[in-house]
């Protein structure tokens, strides 16, 4: 079965998913080259579906949130190597949709095992992590509507101010 029409293999995909950093292995892991390789990856691989949206800006989030909306009727059904895959990729276009709007870093949330962009360090921290927002979203959970939530982000990262230390997860 395919999802969307547009993915033929998400299990091919899922064999260049993110590695997960270990205190061990952190060392020359390049977190943010990873991350902008998924939203490379997610851009090629779903350009077609989008109907050619997917440009990391800010209402190209309407067609992920529309993909998802559409995907969450098969998430059930996935082996869930594929679902960790497409949580990645989708994930990761997000969090880079993030940084070209905002700027900031990407920093690797131990406890989720997530990356999460910060924005605005040292005057203020408005952090994003996508990835469990995007997992529940493809449960089916319209509450994660991924365009209210990147709305809420970029909002609170636009208008911050000194001493402000914020996650939006």
């Amino acid at each position: 079965m395919t999802i969307f029409g547009f993915v033929p293999a998400l299990a091919a995909l899922f064999a260049l998913t993110m590695v997960e950093p270990s205190p061990a292995s952190a060392q020359g892991f390049d977190l943010a080259a990873q991350v902008r390789e998924k939203a490379a990856l997610a851009v090629s691989q779903f350009q077609a579906r989008a109907g050619g949206r997917l440009d990391y800006s800010e209402q190209s989030l309407a067609t992920v949130e529309e993909m998802l909306a559409e995907a969450s009727q098969y998430a059930k059904e996935m082996p869930a190597a594929d679902v960790k895959a497409l949580v990645e990729l989708l994930g990761s276009y997000i969090l880079e949709v993030g940084r070209r709007q905002h700027g900031g870093t990407y920093q690797w949330h131990e406890a989720r095992s997530q990356p999460v962009l910060v924005v605005g360090p040292p005057k203020f921290s408005v952090a994003m992590m996508t990835f469990d927002k995007v997992r529940g979203r493809l449960s089916g959970d319209p509450a994660d509507n991924i365009v209210f939530f990147y709305e809420g982000f970029s909002e609170r990262a636009k208008t911050a101010s000194p001493g402000t230390n914020a996650l939006n997860i």
